[in-house]
């Protein structure tokens, strides 16, 4: 079956209602097979998935690199792309005009393409985001017209920085992540703002780094004792009625049109494949809201919101 598409924004671009998260590819969650990993995202090529997103941060150059391997091998005009920059490693942030110019150029060198769909602020609840509004997007938007880029965005965290820079910049593309999942829906608050003016919203991480499925939890995950519980319950619920709840997350948070993509990844190209066979099946409706009752002592829990310290994993 065909991928579904969706307008973003307006961009002009349409993109699959599943995208493909490269930060498994640069080994974010586990160490990872170069092979299986590059088959991984020419699965999601061939399978529909044609939007990728990747960061400068993801692997620290590493996912880039992965992609430049596969890249040029694939017709420019056959997937959309998008990377993030200005935060480099869990504590080190640029967002520097001098280092936009320079990161943009170092990305395209990496997956040696000629230019970047999107690229994205990122991580910018870090930083002040008066250097964001007043250097970063302006040399970014220098970028675009040199041909390099063709749109801008901010992806983050906490939802107040994406009300805020909808008020304060002129904007293409926004990426939330962790916040439309069958645990979480606070990205609902952005779809009004981001329509008003136009601006393309993606959501990302349908599995919130793996709280909702049967895996186990990565280090870095700041999830309490009773989130884990309370997550747990919810896919034994799912595993007794014959399922798995990682199928109904991503079923659920693909469902929502408001969001022109969700964004996803792994390294396992028999996961990808999983996932696409699932957007093929219907959605238990019944068993969703069963799911989300489960979870209600933990709706809209969010992990810390602060400086790097308190978030090194890496974000979407």
């Amino acid at each position: 079956m065909a991928m579904q598409r969706r307008p973003l924004g307006n961009t002009g671009l349409t993109l699959p209602v599943l995208g493909f998260g490269a930060s498994s590819i640069g080994a974010e969650f586990r160490q990872v097979d170069v092979g299986e990993a590059l088959k991984a995202v020419h699965v999601a090529l061939d399978r529909g998935m044609n939007y990728i997103d990747t960061a400068a941060y993801y692997g620290r150059g590493m996912s880039e690199i992965m992609l430049g391997r596969m890249l040029p091998d694939v017709p420019r005009d056959s997937y959309l792309l998008s990377t993030k920059l200005g935060r480099f490693a869990p504590k080190h942030f640029d967002f520097s005009a001098k280092r936009v110019a320079e990161s943009i150029d170092i990305s395209l060198e990496r997956m040696r393409i000629d230019h970047i769909d999107m690229v994205f602020c990122h991580d910018i609840e870090f930083v002040d985001l008066d250097q964001i509004v007043n250097e970063t997007i302006p040399a970014l938007k220098k970028e675009v017209e040199k041909g390099k880029v063709r749109f801008i965005g901010v992806s983050g965290y906490p939802m107040k920085i994406f009300l805020e820079m909808l008020k304060r910049s002129d904007l293409d593309v926004v990426l939330t992540y962790n916040h439309y999942t069958l645990q979480n829906d606070m990205a609902l608050a952005l779809i009004e703002p981001c329509k008003e003016q136009g601006v393309g919203l993606i959501n990302a991480a349908p599995f919130s780094a793996r709280l909702l499925t049967n895996s186990p939890l990565p280090d870095w995950h700041k999830a309490t004792p009773e989130v884990r519980e309370v997550a747990a319950k919810a896919a034994a619920h799912c595993a007794d009625r014959g399922t798995d709840i990682a199928k109904l997350a991503l079923q659920y948070s693909v469902a929502n049109e408001e969001f022109a993509s969700c964004v996803t990844g792994s390294a396992n190209p028999d996961r990808v494949a999983q996932w696409c066979d699932w957007l093929d099946e219907p959605m238990d409706e019944t068993l969703v809201a069963e799911v989300i009752e489960i979870l209600k002592p933990i709706h809209n829990w969010v992990y810390v919101e602060g400086r790097p310290e308190n978030n090194d994993g890496p974000a979407a």
